[in-house]
């Protein structure tokens, strides 16, 4: 009777983790995760040609979900620009919590993607999703004064190095080890610390 292989890939797909976790991505062994995954080295290879696939493949998902959820609030943002018209009182939005819960639900993978990811597509990870915010808040500012709001002038790279540094700021509780609960507590500190200076900037 053939083995389970979907069981022998589970399998794989978790000592793997744990040892991008450990070693990072750079330093993984394929010996260490063959033998966590009480296989032979050479049956890793029915499963996966290297372990830049190996690492997409526990990876892929997890950032593929955080891409969809950012896409949900970037429409929630720029289709809410009309109450914002009406009621011209900005209150926020809870885009930060819902991130960081994403993130906690997720909080290994995050810990690789972060930190642990040299050598691979995600090096980058943190300056991409700052990229993408940056240019994402552009094009925000450019409807609110289509909307009749007095957005403030502001310098290009000023502006750059504060998405910066907000975005790395939602990602350092994964960094310092904080728990769910912390994290979350932190996020909302971070969102009243920054929204004034927001308000203050786009004139709302």
């Amino acid at each position: 009777m053939p083995r389970d292989k979907t069981e022998s890939h589970r399998r794989i797909l978790e000592a793997a983790k744990r040892e991008f976790l450990e070693y990072g991505f750079a330093d993984a062994s394929l010996r260490r995760i063959a033998s966590n995954a009480q296989i032979q080295v050479s049956g890793l290879y029915k499963h996966f040609s290297n372990k830049a696939e190996m690492f997409e493949a526990i990876m892929d998902p997890v950032v593929k979900g955080f891409y969809s959820l950012y896409s949900v609030i970037e429409e929630e943002y720029f289709t809410g620009i009309e109450k914002l018209s009406q009621s011209r009182e900005w209150k926020g939005q809870s885009e930060a919590v819902r991130v960081m819960k994403y993130i906690y639900d997720h909080a290994e993978e995050f810990l690789i993607i972060i930190s642990k990811s040299q050598g691979t597509k995600y090096e980058e990870f943190t300056h991409e999703v700052a990229r993408l915010e940056e240019e994402v808040t552009l094009r925000y500012v450019e409807e609110l004064k289509k909307a009749g709001f007095a957005v403030k002038g502001f310098d290009k790279k000023e502006f750059h190095l504060l998405v910066t540094a907000y975005v790395e700021a939602v990602f350092q509780p994964v960094l310092h080890g904080f728990s769910r609960e912390e994290a979350l507590h932190y996020v909302t500190t971070l969102e009243e610390f920054f929204r004034p200076a927001w308000q203050a900037w786009f004139r709302i």
